[in-house]
């Protein structure tokens, strides 16, 4: 660590899962998946409107094609963005594929090694990552915060400039202070 000690308070990772929380449950997550370093990989926002490039396009295939390999899943709202992309997935509680449920951490790794794969033959790379290491979530409890959720997820394009994770952004979202309270 470049000549420095370890210190077990500083350099170590905190989950920000539910203790005791089984992610394989039925029930909606709020996803939000940051790109390396947060770089611009998928395109750009102009005129409040998200311009895909070939890698977020990619992104976005992958992330319709889910429900292929996760049968018990439906996908809700989702954009992506310049650094990351929002989603909504539902795990259904009336599947007939309730032994083959995996949790939500690993549909979202199975989510972004494939699109990190697709991408870097396209770029033709080879192990450059795409994604950061972690992934955001949020187990939505009710209707309420459901509604909310997916409308600032179909709207994320249009409040870019108060984005967290825009590098550039120009102001606070109200959304970020609602969800932080809860």
């Amino acid at each position: 660590m470049n000549g420095k000690s370890y210190d077990p308070k500083k350099h170590h990772r905190r989950s920000i899962r539910l203790k005791g929380y089984d992610y394989s449950q039925s029930g909606a997550y709020f996803l939000t998946i940051c790109t390396h370093n947060r770089e611009p990989v998928f395109g750009k926002i102009v005129n409040a409107k998200m311009e895909l490039n070939i890698y977020g396009r990619i992104v976005s295939a992958r992330w319709h094609n889910l429900p292929r390999y996760h049968v018990y899943i439906e996908l809700d709202a989702f954009v992506v963005m310049p650094n990351h992309v929002h989603g909504i997935v539902v795990i259904r509680s009336d599947s007939t594929e309730l032994a083959k449920r995996r949790p939500i951490s690993e549909i979202v790794s199975g989510f972004k090694t494939f699109s990190s794969r697709r991408i870097n033959e396209v770029r033709g790379t080879s192990g450059i990552p795409v994604w950061q290491r972690n992934y955001w979530e949020h187990v939505i409890r009710d209707e309420d915060s459901f509604s909310r959720i997916h409308d600032y997820i179909l709207t994320n394009p249009l409040r870019w400039d108060l984005d967290r994770e825009n590098p550039h952004r120009k102001g606070e979202d109200d959304f970020d202070r609602w969800l932080d309270s809860l």
